[in-house]
């Protein structure tokens, strides 16, 4: 069999094998069509020739069956390779619901990995074996591109937006991790590998963490995303204005996490990890109906981690997820008036 001969890299992830059909598929109706095409012409040309004294074929006018079968054939097959292309692409961008959230930031050259458990790692991603995992990336600096092989999974990481990945691997083991997207001088330099565990063995992996099994142990380092985004929250005065009941300038953040929310321009639009991220840095964008176009921007004044953990934070107050997911109180009247990352 191909896959025996090493030619592909091992098939690690659900989604692998069907990749590995279409494409083989792809390429054998390719090499098919590549070899009739030329045996046809062969044919032709040694069938038809140029003859002694000039001798001149038939005039022929066309046929209408012929030219309904030529057309007709590769539509079918090509809507065929469509609906086949079609449904691979919703099943890979559609992460499961019970998925394993982890936050990626790319920059030149390493992969910065955060752990919703709170373990943090650079070009380095442990994951269980078995258990869909999600990955939310975004980048610092430049286009990257998240990488691997053996999961058969590939997304383009931009600057100043999110993309989703997903794999739920079937094999325990190191896998190569690329940055498949060219992305300076030390772009060759920018890999990593994803190493897949036993679930009892990541379990134990994310304990002996600091921060990672248990009660973290001091310091931002060794909080989870949603603890950081707590302490953020807190930090930027941000209950000022979002309070845990409606009165506020800002509007109330618990439960606002996936639902549709009115603007003051008349459109709609569903808070999701992109909307949360731009009411952070551009506010004023898309101001929530009711409600004040007050909110101070925080751009240039968080780093992404930063970002990606008041996302976290906000979306705890949906789900309850976390540690402490409850908004804290308003702080005093002498506290400076400064806005939440949701407008």
């Amino acid at each position: 069999m191909l896959l025996s001969l090493s030619l592909f890299p091992p098939q690690a992830s659900t989604n692998a094998a069907e990749v590995d059909a279409l494409y083989l598929f792809l390429v054998a109706l390719c090499s098919l069509t590549a070899f009739g095409v030329i045996a046809a012409m062969t044919f032709f040309a040694i069938r038809y020739r140029r003859r002694p004294g000039n001798e001149v074929g038939a005039d022929i006018h066309g046929s209408t069956v012929l030219e309904i079968i030529w057309t007709a054939i590769p539509f079918v097959i090509l809507m065929f390779v469509f609906a086949w292309g079609a449904s691979l692409y919703f099943k890979l961008s559609r992460p499961p619901e019970d998925a394993m959230e982890v936050f990626v930031v790319g920059r030149q050259w390493m992969w910065k990995i955060q752990h919703m458990e709170g373990r943090r790692e650079i070009n380095t991603l442990h994951v269980p074996l078995g258990k869909p995992v999600k990955l939310t990336m975004t980048s610092e600096d430049v286009i990257h591109a998240f990488y691997v092989p053996a999961f058969r999974v590939k997304a383009d990481v931009v600057p100043g937006r999110y993309t989703t990945l997903w794999f739920q691997p079937t094999q325990t083991g190191e896998f190569h991790l690329f940055c498949a997207e060219y992305c300076g001088t030390e772009h060759s330099r920018m890999g990593g590998s994803i190493i897949v565990m036993q679930p009892a063995e990541y379990e134990a992996w994310l304990a002996a963490a600091p921060g990672g099994g248990g009660l973290p142990s001091g310091g931002s380092a060794s909080l989870t995303p949603v603890q950081l985004g707590k302490k953020l929250f807190t930090e930027k005065a941000c209950a000022t204005c979002h309070l845990p009941a409606p009165g506020g300038v800002g509007p109330v953040l618990v439960g606002i996490y996936g639902q549709q929310v009115e603007l003051a321009s008349g459109a709609t639009v569903k808070v999701d990890e992109a909307y949360i991220r731009e009411s952070i840095l551009t506010p004023l964008a898309k101001v929530v109906k009711g409600f004040p176009p007050a909110m101070p921007t925080f751009g240039g004044q968080l780093t992404e981690e930063q970002v990606m953990s008041l996302i976290a934070y906000v979306k705890s107050l949906s789900d309850g997820a976390g540690s402490g997911a409850a908004v804290p109180a308003a702080p005093a009247a002498s506290t400076p008036a400064t806005l939440a990352p949701a407008n």
